[in-house]
């Protein structure tokens, strides 16, 4: 019965003074939303990327030509540098076999496709058939080129669903012979559906054809542009990676001291600057969370001092018939946490309601995460306790005698 006596007792406190008790409601409210909309964003976010660098192939590692540097989030090539080539796969793929599960040198370029009357310009990659494991794409219809199509330099290509799109329409694609710059080409197979990879580059939009046809018939080059490895286990990918180096400086003879000509970049590394990037938003976002919350308790703390000094009269009276501080100190001790549990869950509902509203307007991914709106909901209660000790502790100390004789 104390118990429920108390608690009708600070609930009808909190409703006599409801402008008062609303303006500190809304301050713990927007603290608890904003986190809860912060950490869905940042969990969308997450996932997103993750699924960018899942989309890029499994267990990936690729080697580039020359220095890359990642500028606004693409990868960009400083120059143009000649010494990977098609050799050097082989070589990677014969001196790391116990780590290598796949290799697929690749060389592209932006070409003018034409079909009948239908011109576009679009990448094409000449490749070896292990690129699809690899990069993790599948086939739509059709098949996709074997080796003895690349030894044999044939003309045949594989395009991806833009091109499909663009160039056919609603006709089958499987047959039709399209020209690659001045080259003509059989379309034996589609891709399916890939979208965008980490680096910007739309997968649909792309041809892929033989290696050796690439470089002989199209390109007219000798060297590679990049080289994709599939490692057998996520575990040994800097392994891996290191062994590449190796084998690569032994190849190019780049003696000691000197830099690289390439640029080895492999998932592990993708995921660790996730991890950082997320370790960072997630400082912010309890940042944020912090200084509203903090703004919270000090209007909690302004309210439930207000309040003591109202009912200094109640409180002389309460303790004349022998109520014992340690209940005063209770009373206000809940109605401060009261006051704060429910602007808590009120932030909590107006997050839920705000995060798709929020990821619509902004074009934002938004996942929401239930661990992060309970803790936000309980950190709020415990501000009720830390700024209502203080009026709790300041009214359990009033002397009876001088209270009832307060004005």
């Amino acid at each position: 019965m104390k118990w429920t006596r108390v608690l009708k007792v600070s609930a009808g406190m909190l409703r006599a003074h409801k402008l008062r008790t609303g303006l500190s409601l809304l301050g713990i409210a927007v603290g608890v939303a904003t986190v809860t909309v912060m950490a869905s964003v940042g969990k969308g976010s997450e996932q997103k990327v993750l699924e960018g660098i899942r989309r890029m192939g499994t267990n990936l590692i690729s080697v580039s030509a020359g220095k890359v540097a990642v500028i606004a989030g693409r990868e960009r090539q400083g120059s143009l540098v000649t010494s990977l080539l098609p050799k050097d796969a082989h070589a990677i793929r014969s001196g790391a076999e116990d780590l290598v599960a796949l290799v697929a040198p690749a060389q592209s370029r932006k070409l003018t496709v034409k079909f009948e009357e239908v011109n576009l310009k679009t990448s094409v990659v000449g490749t070896e058939p292990d690129f699809l494991a690899i990069r993790n794409l599948r086939l739509e219809s059709g098949q996709m080129f074997d080796d003895q199509d690349d030894r044999a330099t044939r003309r045949v290509a594989v395009i991806g669903q833009t091109l499909v799109r663009e160039l056919f329409d609603s006709r089958d694609p499987v047959g039709q012979l399209i020209r690659v710059g001045n080259v003509p080409f059989e379309v034996i197979g589609t891709l399916a559906a890939a979208g965008v990879d980490m680096n910007g580059a739309d997968q649909d939009d792309q041809i892929l054809i033989p290696l050796r046809t690439a470089l002989r018939r199209v390109l007219n080059v000798v060297h590679l542009q990049y080289i994709y490895v599939q490692v057998r286990s996520e575990d040994s990918m800097d392994q891996c990676a290191a062994r590449i180096g190796e084998i690569l400086r032994e190849r190019h003879r780049l003696k000691d001291g000197k830099a690289d000509d390439f640029t080895i970049q492999n998932q592990a590394e993708l995921l660790r600057a996730q991890k950082e990037t997320e370790r960072a938003f997630l400082s912010l976002t309890v940042g944020v969370a912090s200084l509203s919350l903090a703004v919270g308790g000090v209007g909690i703390l302004a309210v439930m001092l207000m309040s003591v000094r109202e009912r200094v009269r109640e409180i002389g009276l309460r303790r004349a018939v022998g109520a014992r501080r340690s209940d005063i100190l209770f009373q206000f001790l809940l109605e401060a946490m009261m006051l704060s549990l429910s602007g808590g869950l009120l932030g909590a509902l107006l997050g839920l309601v705000a995060i798709p509203v929020v990821a619509y307007l902004a074009s934002w991914q938004a996942v929401v995460a239930p661990p992060v709106i309970m803790l936000a909901v309980a950190c709020s209660a415990a501000i009720g306790l830390v700024f209502g000790t203080i009026p709790a502790w300041k009214a359990s100390r009033a002397h009876p005698v001088s209270s009832l004789r307060a004005e």
